[in-house]
């Protein structure tokens, strides 16, 4: 049975949109992941790191895959549009955050689930708002999660 997951997308290297694009079309083709909705582009500088503005949306995945094949599939499409790792936060080519996972929470070496930091982050909150206004994190509503954000400059592409 599939379950729902939500991933966050990020770039700011590169041709950041076409990137987007592409990993999103990558996603729609992997063995495992069914279906494939994708939140509104956004634009957003840096939060707690320096370099170029960045490209961020959210999507909302079925999946069959258990959270760490998920996580290595991001990894992979990740590698093939040449991210590198030189030091937390540094600029990317593309970023592929697995954001939260349906009915799973975990804290491992490779991944934490929900992602640690999604309810500090505008440029995560905006679009998952979009996609389901819902959805209620343990520190609260994405509405009230938004508002205490609202010092991260965030604007539609």
């Amino acid at each position: 049975m599939p379950v729902r997951a939500f991933i966050g997308l990020g770039a700011n290297l590169g041709q950041a949109r076409e990137t987007i694009e592409e990993a999103l079309d990558a996603l729609k083709h992997t063995d495992g992941i069914e279906s494939v909705v994708v939140a509104p582009l956004y634009g957003s500088d840096p939060v707690d790191a320096q370099g170029p503005t960045f490209v961020n949306t959210v999507a909302e995945i079925q999946t069959r895959l258990e959270p760490l094949a998920l996580l290595d599939t991001l990894q992979s499409i990740e590698k093939i549009h040449g991210r590198k790792r030189p030091y937390r936060n540094a600029p990317r080519t593309l970023d592929l955050d697995l954001l939260w996972y349906e009915g799973v929470t975990m804290d491992s070496a490779r991944l934490t689930l929900p992602h640690p930091r999604m309810h500090e982050r505008a440029f995560v909150l905006k679009p998952l708002s979009d996609l389901t206004p819902t959805l209620a994190l343990k520190q609260g509503s994405l509405k009230l999660l938004l508002e205490k954000c609202s010092d991260q400059k965030l604007w539609p592409l």
